[in-house]
């Protein structure tokens, strides 16, 4: 199986033997980022999804453009509104994303305790995997009918956030401080 692999740091995932999310209404939809119900509160800033947040913390430098994101009611929308300033993203964006997409998970599980972590542990100890139809970082894209490949960087940031669940490194009553990166900002807020 191993052989439909082409890239380090991709892996192959069966279908049958592990978790998949792709639509939020589905059984596990509430493990994508794109799934509502889980509200967010960050320096006092209400937040309906954790992608608007994510989508925000592109641009710490454009505290407008971070309004225009968390104003949205739909996440895919909030995502849509980010990408006409993609080019504007803060310069270190593609070596921090995956620290910043942990620390919005982070943030939803802590703020939806009762609700998140018991759907994270609900996956048992199955892989998760985005299915994805064409993002192969956060996700994994179907090849055939069986099997996914991807980085599935989401479904891997998700397994460590159960992970840290059943370790108890991670309760309802942890407080999730702000990541100590440069310009981590929120409406000009660290």
């Amino acid at each position: 199986m191993q052989a439909l692999v082409k890239h380090p740091t991709f892996r192959t995932y069966n279908r049958l033997e592990c978790i998949t999310f792709r639509k939020t209404a589905e059984s596990f939809g509430g493990l994508s980022n794109m799934a509502g119900g889980y509200p967010l509160n960050v320096n006092g800033v209400k937040i309906l999804t954790s992608e608007a947040l994510y989508q925000a913390c592109r641009f710490p430098h454009l505290p407008n453009v971070q309004h225009l994101i968390i104003a949205e009611r739909s996440p895919m929308t909030a995502k849509m509104v980010s990408k006409p300033y993609r080019d504007n993203s803060r310069v270190d964006w593609d070596i921090i994303r995956t620290k910043i997409m942990r620390w919005c998970l982070q943030i939803k599980l802590v703020q939806n305790w009762d609700k998140f972590s018991r759907l994270l542990l609900e996956t048992g100890d199955l892989p998760i995997v985005e299915d994805s139809r064409k993002d192969t970082f956060w996700g994994a894209k179907p090849v055939d009918e069986k099997n996914l490949v991807g980085a599935n960087a989401l479904g891997r940031l998700l397994m460590q956030l159960r992970e840290q669940i059943i370790n108890k490194e991670i309760t309802c009553d942890s407080i999730i401080s702000p990541l100590q990166i440069p310009n981590f900002f929120l409406y000009e807020q660290s």
